[in-house]
């Protein structure tokens, strides 16, 4: 995916060079654990932090003829090494390796996923405290429901993605977890200390219990949270594309000059962004459910995990970071019709002052389903009659009988729905 809402360091933690650098400082962690053992001779040791390399062709060159990535990699750094290249991978199996890596790069790309939630969540919490007192008219079912504040819906947004963040961490933190116990968790060619050594020198925790594998919970953990990250997302993108609507137009994406809309109607400004958003939320779904599939292996391992990892590591990371980038971008140029949004406001006769006349009946005295009966009769009337329903209320024998002129001013009052907006961002913001 090229585009600018692509960003390089990402792509670059992925590409084939980057993956073999890390076995390599897996390697090279594990060496210098022997090393601390009394294993590996100094100068050995020397010669190993100063030769040790690889050249990406030759290991490709290689695995033409070996068909076993591990191998190649280690042959050819073996040729760079010399003699001394016979301590590297010493009782290792290539899961040690290729685990242990893994856990490194998913850990560094979650730190750039991080970032990214951290910009947005700058965007959202500067829009809710922009239009934190602009009224808009509030929906369930698509249909008009009682008033909120645009600020309101950024700050709920906000919450959520605050919530995403704190399961980021969690999910990065379940992640960082190396193994060098050999081919079936015993470490019977290995010594545990030399595990905690490498593990320590890398930045990662021991797997406290390993196969010959890391056990793929704590990669469906990940890749989940990711899934649950792009749901949020979809969750924010469909509210606005609905908002984007001819008919509601209260918020629009940012539309540059020469952009064009449509090859056959010019007249076209899409929501292209978010709806590009919500499809490639469902790809993150379809990964974390590959994840899911990939934690039942047979007995200590099997290899049906490993083609699949392949593709959703860097498919998943890549995808939340360029969707993390392009909606900061979006939020940012987003355009806020206050025009039609008080428009909107009004566009269903003020009916959404029903609940507070039922509730005033009810405070006076009418049971609440006669009440409730007086009200929505009114209310149907102003929906019938595209009549104001506060005309309809006042002229009501049934309502002024019971609510004096004085009660029904405080009835009507916008601000009223507006009075515990304070605490609600005091809440979210604290």
């Amino acid at each position: 995916m090229i585009d600018r809402y692509t960003r390089p360091e990402m792509g670059r933690l992925w590409t084939q060079e980057a993956r073999f650098q890390a076995w390599l400082e897996v390697e090279l962690a594990v060496c210098e654990g022997w090393h601390e053992l009394g294993v590996i001779p100094g100068e050995d040791m020397h010669i190993i932090r100063e030769r040790a390399s690889f050249d990406l062709d030759r290991i490709l060159e290689i695995e033409e003829r070996t068909r076993h990535d591990v191998i190649a990699f280690l042959t050819a750094v073996e040729e760079k090494t010399g003699p001394s290249a016979r301590y590297i991978h010493l009782g290792c199996t290539s899961s040690d390796i290729v685990d242990t890596a893994n856990a490194l790069l998913l850990v560094r790309a979650g730190g750039i996923i991080a970032a990214g939630l951290d910009n947005l969540l700058a965007v959202l919490r500067d829009a809710a405290a922009k239009y934190k007192m602009l009224p808009a008219m509030g929906r369930t079912h698509g249909i008009h429901a009682e008033p909120i504040t645009l600020g309101l819906k950024f700050a709920g947004f906000y919450a959520e993605f605050d919530r995403h963040r704190q399961r980021w961490r969690e999910a990065v933190e379940s992640i960082r977890y190396g193994k060098i116990s050999g081919a079936v968790g015993t470490y019977a060619h290995l010594d545990p200390r030399l595990e905690a050594f490498a593990c320590h020198h890398l930045g990662l925790n021991v797997d406290p219990i390993s196969t010959q594998i890391i056990q793929r919970d704590r990669h469906a953990h990940y890749f989940t949270t990711l899934a649950i990250i792009a749901g949020g997302i979809e969750r924010l993108c469909v509210e606005l594309r609905h908002l984007q609507r001819t008919e509601v137009r209260e918020l629009e994406e940012g539309f540059g000059k020469g952009q064009k809309g449509s090859s056959a109607m010019p007249h076209k400004k899409n929501p292209i962004s978010a709806e590009n958003l919500s499809g490639l939320a469902r790809l993150l779904r379809a990964n974390a459910l590959a994840a899911l599939e990939n934690m039942a292996l047979w007995h200590e391992r099997d290899i049906s995990h490993s083609s699949v990892e392949r593709v959703i590591m860097p498919d998943s990371t890549i995808l939340m970071d360029y969707m993390l980038h392009r909606l900061t971008g979006l939020l940012s140029g987003i355009r806020v019709h206050e025009d039609n949004i008080a428009i909107n406001l009004g566009g269903s006769q003020g009916l959404f002052f029903s609940q507070r006349v039922l509730l005033a009946l009810v405070e006076s005295g009418v049971q609440r389903q006669e009440a409730y009966e007086i009200v929505q009769s009114l209310a149907m009337r102003a929906w019938e009659e595209k009549t104001p329903f506060e005309g309809l209320v006042r002229d009501s024998i049934e309502v002024t009988s019971r609510l004096s002129p004085e009660t029904l001013d405080g009835l009507f009052d916008l601000n009223s729905f507006f009075r515990h907006v304070d605490l609600i961002y005091a809440r979210v913001f604290a």
